[in-house]
């Protein structure tokens, strides 16, 4: 599979993978995502779940295709590196009080569950033409 359609298509996964780990702890195990943000609680859904999943992923998109356009040596190297920085980074919030083990942990999957599919699907390596 070409970058032109591998990226593309890695990027709809995340998105997908992101709102299917919300379905499992939210709908189907009854779990409701709340953060407490002061005296206001948000309720973490779908949509939001989905929208920051595609910002991360064209984020991500954006870096390596910048990278590989300006000819980095190791564009992908550093990709990767850059992408385990961005996933340490985004548990910070998690360890803050204004939630529950369950939405923690929950949080914590999606963003491993997207980084996952963001690693492989952007950052891996292009299979050899035939």
């Amino acid at each position: 599979m070409s970058a032109r359609t591998r990226r593309p298509a890695a990027t709809a996964a995340a998105v997908l993978t992101a709102v299917a780990t919300w379905a499992v702890a939210d709908p189907v195990l009854g779990h409701r995502l709340r953060v407490a943000d002061g005296e206001e609680t948000l309720d973490v859904g779908a949509a939001p779940v989905a929208v920051v999943a595609l910002l991360a992923s064209l984020a991500g998109w954006a870096l390596l295709a910048t990278l590989e356009r300006f000819g980095v040596r190791r564009a992908r190297a550093i990709w990767t590196g850059v992408a385990i920085a961005v996933l340490a980074v985004s548990f910070l919030p998690l360890t803050g009080d204004g939630m529950d083990g369950g939405t923690r942990t929950s949080l914590a999957l999606m963003h491993l569950a997207v980084a996952a599919v963001l690693m492989a699907g952007l950052g891996g390596r292009p299979r050899a033409h035939s």
